[in-house]
């Protein structure tokens, strides 16, 4: 088949959307399930096998090692073709997922998480990006909806299953659920989806792959790690970031087929859409992070009330995401995202009006807004992106639309926490361990009301301050969404083949 998208297939190809779609779906919720699931089920595998100071290294490897290759995976499925890329980073996966419940210590498990991750960095973006090439731009705006709903999907059933394997069954399982979903997705795939990149001499540009594998991962490292960091392990770190950075710039500028192709960042909707996902992946981190912290701690609420509130935003995001796609082909890029920062902005409002006072009921309302607001924002991101692309540079461009909406999540724990932490030692040298404190249910109980109430109000206004910053990354959210050119949208895109 030739290089040209799928849209123009034959009818017989045509007819095989759906299944190629439901596989995709498929493998965006396997990758995404398993970064819930792991919150609930954890604590449960850590107690069988010990080494609890690897606990969050069991995250952090696979968040490494997804956030490192998602940009070298959709590289290389422009080159070599869609099927064989997620071939290998499915196949990947899973042979992670399989050595992960085989795990007799800690050790092996991280190291096994790594291998899971490794994986992980090939099956979401090349996932959207086969839908991006079966479907037309006016199309895409319905179905890339309906892949953004996997991930609300995916952090509403993850936790709830996790739980319910660890009580009832044998954590293994929560490596193995993988197993079924992604020998089907891989199947169907194989099955449905003609390959058609093309029969060419290819220069793969190795050394820029290390290089860019290297700088992620220090920056990722720096991301998740800041706080425990040694000060002088930090400027080594920054260091080390800077010149990999621009040594893989200069490389990148010289090689005939660059590993990350420079002349995407030339492109005015993508630009706009890739900081616009930096900005809101940064955002989403203040309300997922802290907002069940403050539901628990300040107001006193049991998890259980803080977990509905994160699964009402999730309903909400994938609620968002439909009637983007839905409305998305009569507007253009710019209405919609201005749109969705809009409601970024009256969310994190209501948020920064929080007060224990106001009840979890006030926090669902501004939780409700972003996840509407995050909905419209994130389809539109990633349409704008897939529709200014040939089909050569469309696996890149996704990949790095989806990785740095990774960094800004990433990024985004670190910095409200900072923020939070700044606050909080403003007030007292102890007041860093004030979250903690609140957080313990018998150390509450034991506290006379007055100071119990002082240290309420002290934490509420730490909070307050994180929520001021999420108001801020709204604001900058909608001038990023101002950029977009005023009459352009999927209907009035030229099409690029």
């Amino acid at each position: 088949m030739p290089e040209a998208d799928l849209i123009s297939a034959p009818v017989t190809v045509r007819a095989r959307r759906p299944l190629i779609l439901a596989a995709c779906m498929a493998a965006s919720f396997m990758a995404a399930v398993e970064a819930t699931i792991m919150a609930t089920a954890m604590p449960s595998i850590a107690a069988d096998l010990g080494g609890f100071e690897l606990y969050a290294w069991a995250f952090s490897a696979y968040m490494l090692a997804q956030a490192a290759t998602i940009p070298i995976y959709g590289r290389l499925a422009d080159i070599y073709g869609r099927r064989r890329v997620f071939y290998g980073g499915a196949g990947l996966f899973l042979l992670g997922s399989t050595l992960c419940g085989f795990s007799h210590s800690m050790l092996q498990l991280v190291a096994f998480r790594a291998l899971q991750g490794l994986g992980a960095g090939g099956v979401q973006p090349i996932a959207n990006t086969i839908v991006g090439d079966i479907y037309s731009p006016v199309e895409r705006a319905r179905v890339q909806g309906m892949l953004s709903g996997v991930f609300g999907v995916s952090a509403i059933i993850g936790p709830s299953l996790g739980a319910f394997i660890v009580q009832y069954g044998d954590w293994p399982l929560v490596f193995w659920i993988n197993l079924p979903i992604g020998i089907a997705a891989i199947t169907m795939i194989a099955l449905f989806l003609p390959e058609h990149a093309n029969v060419r001499q290819r220069q793969v540009d190795y050394l820029g792959s290390a290089l860019l594998i290297i700088a992620v991962t220090l920056l990722m490292l720096l991301a998740m790690q800041w706080a425990s960091l040694a000060g002088e392990i930090a400027l080594a770190l920054i260091a080390a970031f800077i010149s990999t950075s621009l040594a893989l710039a200069l490389h990148e500028r010289r090689t005939a087929e660059p590993m990350l192709p420079l002349e995407l960042w030339r492109n005015r909707v993508i630009v706009s859409s890739s900081v616009g996902s930096l900005i809101t992946g940064v955002l989403m981190m203040g309300v997922t992070a802290y907002l069940p912290t403050y539901i628990q701690g300040e107001m006193g609420r049991g998890p259980d009330v803080a977990a509905i509130v994160l699964a009402l935003m999730s309903v909400v995001w994938v609620l968002g995401s439909a009637v983007a796609g839905l409305y998305l082909p009569r507007a253009t890029y710019r209405r919609i995202a201005a749109l969705g920062a809009i409601l970024l902005t009256v969310g994190a409002a209501v948020l920064i009006t929080l007060t224990p006072a106001r009840g979890p009921g006030w926090a669902a309302v501004g939780a409700l807004l972003i996840g509407l607001g995050m909905g419209f924002c994130n389809t539109t991101f990633m349409i704008s992106v897939q529709t200014s692309v040939a089909w050569q540079q469309r696996g890149a461009a996704t990949s790095s639309t989806m990785f740095l909406r990774f960094l800004g999540q990433s990024l985004g724990a670190a910095l409200f926490t900072a923020v939070i932490n700044v606050s909080l030692l403003a007030h007292s040298q102890a007041g860093a361990g004030a979250l903690n404190q609140l957080m313990d249910v018998r150390w509450r109980a034991s506290q006379p009301a007055s100071e119990l109430a002082v240290l309420i109000a002290t934490t509420a206004a730490a909070m307050r301050h994180a929520y001021m910053l999420t108001g801020m990354l709204a604001v900058m959210a909608l001038m990023v969404a101002l950029t977009y050119p005023a009459r352009l949208g999927p209907a009035t895109q030229p099409r690029r083949q």
